[in-house]
């Protein structure tokens, strides 16, 4: 067995198990949504038939069990509740152990996992063995056989299987008996009506006795399948015409065995024949008349199996749209390619030195003045850009998959909690780098369980406060000037400033209540170790988690902030890069250094005349068209000692709502920007995000504009407090 043959089973039942968990959340809202007990059938069949193929005992034998009960619940025969929701949530998590123990090569079960699937088959066989009890009471049986009796009666008069034969007038002569046959049909059912036809009766001299000219209309009734019938005349085939139209009711079977049938490219008799609606024998007679018909004709299979009247046309309508849908996704499969994550990587590293390249090639092109050269290297960095977008959207992927995960979680977590919170998700679509998907969960795992835990209040509290006793928790997603926010939100009761100060300074922290924003006050619940809960569970309240939430995010070269309505609820937002990889930047230069910032996030550049420099020499904010807007000078900032230029300008920057402005010596121009990782050494200054290489082999820094923006603001704010309380003594002296 080939480990690539491993490895995409690997990758289909993890897919088809999100399926199964899906469909089980959605369903438990839905109990009667007859398509989501569908799916989950098919992912279980699925997964234990695959399993089957590659001979993973384990897989196939609780799989059976699983698909048992989905079985039972497909019938009707079993009601969808919310335990059992939780036993086959239960089981799906089984079944992802089992598959990932199958695809290590692990045959023999350690005995937690042996012992847990003994407990879940054990509390599966209850409600399998709950409907097969044998403790049946007399008037239960007799309101059965009623049941029964009256069901029949109902089918008799109805809706029946309808059978047209027409023997050959030979068949007499080779030995075969008609009415022999129509004896044997009895074996199978009921024959509700015959009706003899005699059209083909020829005049009373002209008759032989030898030949047969007589034909059959019979109405039956049996809980049979098509080819069954065939069968009883298989002897005579060749020497009769057959066409056997099955009941109205079997067309609802007929869709839902469409539903089920691999996801293959089919031809219409085929999906006909796969379902049992056609048998071979009729889908070939068909074909044969479509040919005769077709020169002068035309008439398609679907209509000649109607006019014969061997399938009713809203079969033939429904095999029509699931061969349309079949080929769709088989176009769409073959649309999609799985690349290998390490072999894209190889390729986005790649893209990142031909983009150096690039900027080195343009640099000296720009030195040498040739004409020719400058137009041809204008034309390769349209392409370069061209690729390197190219390659960055393979890796984006849509944040919907890691939100889904959480219906999973809300729905287990509320019911510890005694809780009824919903959540709401936005934005799934949103696309965002496939690294910052994959390391962006836990920190989400941190906030949404936090949110559950100690924001959204209980039942009896939110009725108290006249809300709705279900709680909303939602998980949004959008784009905004160049990065993509991530917001966690909750309608509970909000952050309590004075609960958090007065935790601040239990825990010995510099606080001022007068001078800070509660902006400020609430990013104190990242601060390490910090808690204001009121008691330690299982969830959260050790004051471990939205620290380690701030650092992980950080490390992505992001950022995390809050926001609360005391009674309303509170927003957790995150602020992400798009790409971890490649950005366009813009060059500026501060004494001999050059730093980078990036593009997206530049709202324009000032040039300062020599008023304005002498006026912010003296203070840290300026008034930009009547907006104050604080700054930073870089050059004090980097504590750079190299000479100061004559001329100094000011890069206005944005990062969420907040504006700033970066004192530089110099504007160099946009530059696309491929991100070095700094060394562990450096990676904890304050100000640096990471580094890149320059045309002309130079390393340029690339500014954490958040961190920057927020030093700026802070530094003015601190700045107009001090002057402030130094006009106020001395009008106080």
């Amino acid at each position: 067995m080939s480990d690539k043959a491993v490895n995409s089973f690997d990758i289909e039942a993890k897919e088809l198990l999100a399926i199964m968990e899906e469909s089980l959340l959605e369903l438990e809202k839905d109990p009667e949504n007859t398509d989501l007990v569908n799916a989950i059938f098919r992912s279980a069949h699925t997964i234990k038939g695959t399993g089957g193929v590659f001979g993973f005992d384990n897989i196939v034998e609780f799989t059976h069990v699983v698909e048992n009960l989905l079985d039972k619940v497909r019938a009707g025969e079993i009601q969808v509740e919310s335990d059992m929701i939780a036993l086959l949530l239960a089981c799906s998590d089984q079944m992802n152990v089992l598959v990932q123990l199958a695809v290590d090569g692990i045959v023999d079960l350690d005995e937690k996992t042996r012992g847990n699937g003994a407990e879940l088959k054990s509390r599966l066989n209850e409600y399998l063995g709950g409907n097969n009890s044998n403790s049946v009471s007399q008037s239960d049986v007799n309101n059965m056989l009623d049941m029964t009796v009256k069901k029949l009666e109902e089918n008799m008069v109805a809706d029946n299987w309808h059978i047209s034969i027409k023997f050959d007038k030979e068949v007499l002569q080779n030995g075969m008996d008609p009415i022999s046959f129509l004896r044997y049909l009895k074996k199978l059912g009921d024959e509700i009506s015959v009706t003899t036809l005699y059209d083909g009766l020829p005049a009373l001299n002209d008759t032989d006795a030898e030949l047969c000219y007589l034909a059959f209309e019979v109405n039956f009734f049996g809980e049979v399948e098509k080819k069954q019938i065939e069968s009883v005349f298989e002897f005579v085939k060749e020497m009769c015409s057959l066409h056997i139209t099955p009941p109205k009711k079997k067309i609802d079977m007929f869709i839902e065995m469409m539903d089920q049938l691999p996801d293959e490219e089919m031809r219409l008799g085929e999906i006909l024949v796969a379902t049992g609606a056609l048998t071979q024998q009729e889908l070939d007679d068909a074909l044969s008349t479509q040919a005769v018909l077709g020169a002068g004709d035309g008439r398609k299979l679907g209509e000649v199996l109607v006019k014969e009247h061997v399938v009713h046309q809203e079969t033939v309508d429904a095999a029509l749209n699931k061969q349309a849908q079949l080929a769709e996704k088989v176009r769409n499969q073959n649309r999609v390619l799985r690349v290998d994550a390490e072999k894209l990587d190889g390729l986005i590293n790649l893209v990142g030195e031909l983009v150096i390249a690039g900027a080195s090639s343009n640099l000296l092109a720009h030195q040498l003045g040739d004409e020719r050269l400058l137009e041809s290297m204008s034309t390769m960095a349209r392409l370069v850009e061209e690729i390197r977008d190219s390659a960055l959207t393979l890796r984006m992927v849509q944040i919907g998959e890691t939100f889904t995960r959480f219906q999973r979680v809300v729905r287990d977590v509320s019911k510890e909690l005694g809780k009824d919170i919903k959540l709401e998700i936005n934005g799934a679509e949103t696309e965002l780098d496939k690294t910052v998907v994959e390391k962006i969960g836990d920190p989400l795992m941190h906030l949404v369980r936090n949110a559950m835990d100690h924001g959204i209040e209980s039942a009896k509290a939110r009725s108290a406060a006249g809300k709705p006793t279900q709680g909303v928790l939602q998980l949004n997603a959008f784009h905004d000037s160049g990065s993509i926010v991530i917001e966690v939100k909750d309608d509970g009761g909000g952050l309590s400033k004075e609960r958090i100060l007065a935790k601040a300074q239990e825990r010995g922290m510099n606080v001022d209540e007068d001078t800070m924003t509660d902006r400020e006050i609430y990013r104190l619940i990242f601060e390490a170790g910090f808690s204001t809960a009121d008691k330690v569970t299982n969830l959260s309240g050790r004051g471990v988690g939205m620290d380690v939430v701030k650092r992980n995010i950080e490390s992505l070269r992001g950022t995390v902030d809050v926001s609360s309505t005391p009674g309303k609820g509170t927003t957790v937002s995150i602020r992400l890069p798009l790409t971890l990889a490649i950005i366009d930047g813009f060059l500026v230069g501060v004494g001999e250094s050059s730093y980078v910032i990036p593009l997206d996030m530049i709202q324009e550049c000032i040039e300062l005349n020599e008023d304005e420099q002498k006026e912010i020499a003296v203070q840290s904010y300026i008034n930009l068209r009547g907006e104050v807007l604080p700054f930073l000078r870089l050059r004090e900032f980097f504590k750079d000692n190299a000479r100061e230029k004559h001329r100094e300008n000011i890069v206005v920057v944005q990062f969420g709502n907040q504006k700033a402005g970066f004192v530089v010596d110099e504007l160099l121009g946009e530059f696309q920007t491929v991100i070095k990782p700094m060394s562990k050494i450096l990676q904890k200054l304050k100000g640096i995000s990471g580094a890149t290489i320059l045309g002309s082999g130079d390393v340029a820094v690339i500014l954490d504009v958040p961190t920057l923006v927020q030093r700026a603001t802070h530094h003015a704010s601190a700045n107009h407090s001090r002057k402030s309380g130094s006009v106020n003594s001395q009008v106080l002296h």
